[in-house]
């Protein structure tokens, strides 16, 4: 999965589920499958375009690793200034693979094929890249891969049904130089997956939503053309137009009954799709004089996303209260200034003005237009005592707007309410501070050791949630369906290490953190228990391997216990009907890579590692089952150049 790349950043996680239509995204304590607006927080970006999906028990990105040769976490909300408003959390970049990263060593083209088993249960991936360089301006890369697997089994043995699929993709580029600096870059990815009597609920299980028929295809278009006038400190230019399209089409819905009740019409065969169109440009502008650096980045970005959602059998309802649809309009400003004082002392103040507005869609004929502005200021410092360390802190203020579903949903779950026009901004002031250690040269010739902390505080206000006033049996129709009525404190530190020498390697992750909701003290259910992950390796360079052993320690979750005249309920125990009810665990992984770099092997590649070597049951806390046994995988792909 897509997300097993990214969960040992610390303080991030997946959240959801392991099945391929059930997984999300959480960085320091934002982003939670059932929650509302929650994929909203985080934004999630493939090649620079804009992905986004959002639905009831569903995940939230659909996509292969296969496709990706980089994935970065901008944690917190200062990455907003560049990459939109309403990152609390912090924003995915997914970079997808060029033609050059093959093309190496004189080759002008290759074909690699790959082919993969992990044996919980029956899982298996074919894959094929073509890459070729056509001429000295040109670039072309085609891949193609299938997978599929059936239901896995946990640690005890359990099966967790619809955790089955298959899904085709595949990603074809072409990389265009001018003979200079500039490049043209015009890709389309395509992720298509076809499943039958999967589980509605997709974040967890949940059999009493019953089954559908679930055909999702995810789809990206994106031109790109970047300069850096390296003659010119006037410009250095970046510019992308891009097309997202996610689809998802339910049919045989074995709970199509309900489709007679207003507010649950997502249970009928349904289409639902988001689509987005998106333009940004960029430009910096450098002047350098003496004892100091200065770039002064400003930018524009505009997204239309449409909401689609389409009832295809006979109901009595004919357009959709709790999924409804609509257009979300952005246009958005920034500016960004890095100065450089005699290489030691760097100043990053940065500022984006960003205008929305929602539209309402479909037969939503009674909802009005809603539009607001959002500011997003930040200014971050860093100083380099010397070559070994130096010290960093930042604060950022970003603001979220309201989303369609908060805005203008008018069901859910049997219950009528009114639109929610008056919400307000979510918004989140953020604090960090820390400091890093580079060492080299210690115990031999050529190794390193890294060493960075950071301290975060992160307040937010205006927490968008459920209204809890709603109350179908005594007043069917007064209220709005969300309003604010959070406001929460996050705060935590980070620790990552990592030592690395020609023949041992080492890393270590460390991620402690406390979220509360500061109107009534509890505990945030959406923050995760506090973790450690480490990692041990050696390696034999002559002979291409590499080996190690992988560990994550994750404690038991934050609690709050209330007594009742009865009983005792505690949040995140599976007695109050949390779903995130988890407990501490310990989880180990090995692996061993082979690479030859010389001889008759070179070109192969195999792969071969266990994880959850010991079979350990567990769950990890912001999912809602409990994860994979004991699995073997194997890979191995062999690359035919000329």
């Amino acid at each position: 999965m897509v997300g097993d790349a990214i969960k040992r950043i610390p303080g991030v996680n997946t959240s959801g589920s392991d099945r391929a239509f059930g997984q999300t995204f959480n960085i320091r304590g934002i982003g939670a499958p059932e929650a509302a607006g929650e994929e909203g927080r985080i934004i999630v970006n493939v090649d620079g375009a804009n992905k986004y999906y959002e639905q009831y028990r569903m995940g939230g990105f659909f996509s292969d690793p296969e496709l990706y040769k980089k994935i970065e976490v901008l944690r917190g909300p200062a990455s907003s200034t560049l990459y939109g408003s309403g990152a609390l959390g912090g924003v995915v970049n997914f970079v997808t693979k060029d033609a050059e990263d093959f093309l190496v060593d004189g080759r002008t083209g290759v074909i690699k094929l790959k082919g993969s088993y992990n044996s919980n249960r029956n899982g298996y991936l074919g894959s094929i890249i073509y890459a070729q360089r056509v001429n000295e301006y040109v670039d072309i890369l085609a891949s193609g891969n299938y997978r599929t697997s059936d239901n896995y089994v946990t640690g005890n043995g359990t099966q967790i049904n619809s955790s089955d699929f298959e899904a085709w993709s595949g990603l074809a580029k072409v990389t265009v130089s001018d003979g200079y600096e500039g490049k043209l870059r015009l890709s389309y990815q395509h992720w298509d997956s076809d499943a039958n009597d999967q589980g509605y609920g997709q974040a967890g299980t949940a059999s009493y939503l019953g089954t559908v028929d679930r055909h999702v295809i995810d789809r990206t278009a994106v031109i790109s053309y970047e300069n850096p006038f390296s003659d010119n400190r006037w410009l250095d230019l970046k510019v992308s137009a891009s097309f997202s399209d996610t689809t998802n089409e339910q049919t045989d819905a074995s709970y199509g009954a309900y489709c007679s009740v207003s507010g649950y019409e997502m249970f009928c065969d349904t289409d639902f799709g988001y689509r987005t169109w998106q333009f940004k440009a960029q430009n910096t502008i450098d002047y350098i004089g003496s004892g100091f650096e200065n770039y002064l980045t400003f930018g524009y970005q505009f997204a239309l996303q449409e909401r689609s959602a389409e009832i295809k059998q006979s109901a009595s309802v004919s357009a959709f209260g709790f999924h409804p649809e609509g257009t979300d309009t952005k246009h958005g400003f920034y500016i960004q200034d890095e100065l450089v004082v005699d290489e030691r002392f760097t100043l990053i103040p940065g500022v984006r003005w960003e205008w929305r507005t929602l539209s309402p869609g479909g037969s939503n004929t009674s909802a009005v237009e809603v539009d607001d502005y959002a500011l997003s200021p930040k200014i971050a410092a860093h100083y380099r005592f010397n070559d070994n360390f130096a010290i960093f802190g930042s604060f950022a203020h970003t603001e979220r707007f309201p989303t369609l579903d908060e805005v203008y949903s008018t069901t859910g779950n049997g219950t009528v309410f009114l639109p929610s026009y008056d919400l307000k901004k979510e918004e989140s002031d953020n604090i960090e501070v820390g400091f890093a250690i580079s060492a080299y040269d210690l115990r031999e010739p050529g190794d390193s050791f890294q060493l960075k902390t950071t301290a975060f505080q992160n307040v937010i206000e205006n927490l968008i949630d459920n209204n809890p006033a709603i109350s179908a049996a005594t007043n069917p129709n007064p209220y709005p369906g969300y309003i604010n009525i959070d406001n929460a404190e996050i705060y935590g530190v980070e620790v990552e290490m990592a030592y690395d020498s020609q023949y041992w390697f080492a890393s270590a992750g460390y991620s402690y953190s406390v979220g509360r909701n500061t109107d009534t003290g509890l505990h945030l259910t959406s923050v995760a228990p506090h973790e450690l992950a480490l990692t041990l390796g050696g390696r034999l360079p002559d002979q291409g391997l590499e080996f190690g052993w992988k560990s994550r320690f994750v404690s038991d979750p934050q609690d709050d216990c209330r007594r009742s005249s009865s009983s005792v309920v505690c949040t995140g125990d599976s007695s109050s009907g949390s779903t995130r009810y988890a407990e501490a665990f310990d989880v180990h992984d090995v692996f061993v890579t082979w690479l030859p770099r010389y001889g008759e092997f070179k070109g192969w590649e195999a792969r071969f590692g266990v994880e959850n070597v010991f079979d350990t049951q567990y769950k990890e806390f912001l999912h809602n089952d409990a994860a994979r046994g004991r699995t073997f995988k194997f890979s191995l792909a062999k690359a035919l150049g000329w």
